[in-house]
């Protein structure tokens, strides 16, 4: 690999853990946002995500200089794949944590009565699977994206319970539809953050080990 090469893919690492660690800072402050009705807070994670936005297309334009000019091969070609793709999901997790921060807002002005939902669970375990798989990319670990992907089941029937809950609860209290519908969208946010942290394991296993595993999980 020619020093030139090697020098645009240590700085297209760098860029994609630069915007990883941002892209889970805003996760985890709209989180925080929902879970204390912080209508300040989720304001300012609205505004930084045009910053996630403008570094998501730096790390596409790197990717594809390098591309270009460098055609590479082998680990390069794909670790390069890969940057492309986790890119994608890194920013569509900056915006599923906007929506959050959204209906945090929303859940300031207009708090919602105690529901038995454990919400903050939910939220703990997304946050831990895009911590990790950003870990993995980090590290190299295929074990610890492997591990990432087989939680996500758990996210899913997490959501499933609490979508559950949320139609008989508004049979019980038709009132309070407007806010349950939106604790609804909160959780369906989170689970969709949990598929896109599996869909960056996922990848961090391609780039490692060469395969793809999409569909094949279950085996």
């Amino acid at each position: 690999m020619s020093m030139h090469l090697q020098r645009e893919i240590e700085n297209l690492k760098k860029q994609l853990l630069s915007l990883g660690a941002m892209v889970e800072d805003q996760v985890r402050l709209a989180v925080r946002a929902f879970l204390e009705h912080d209508e300040s807070l989720a304001r300012q994670i609205e505004q930084r995500d045009d910053e996630i936005d403008r570094r998501e297309v730096e790390v596409e334009e790197e990717c594809l200089k390098t591309l270009a000019l460098h055609q590479p091969v082998a680990g390069n070609l794909r670790l390069v794949v890969a940057a492309l793709k986790i890119n994608n999901d890194l920013e569509r997790i900056g915006d599923l944590a906007v929506n959050i921060a959204r209906k945090a807002a929303a859940f300031a002005r207009q708090p919602l009565p105690d529901v038995p939902f454990d919400v903050s669970s939910m939220g703990e375990k997304a946050q831990t699977m895009l911590r990790e798989s950003v870990d993995a990319l980090v590290n190299g670990d295929a074990r610890l994206a492997h591990d990432v992907c087989m939680r996500d089941d758990e996210v899913d029937r997490m959501k499933h319970e609490l979508r559950l809950g949320v139609e008989e609860l508004i049979g019980q209290r038709p009132e309070q539809t407007a806010g349950l519908l939106r604790l609804l969208a909160v959780s369906r946010n989170l689970e969709r953050i949990a598929d896109c942290a599996t869909n960056i394991a996922e990848d961090v296993i391609y780039l490692i080990e060469g395969k793809i595993v999409r569909h094949r999980r279950e085996d």
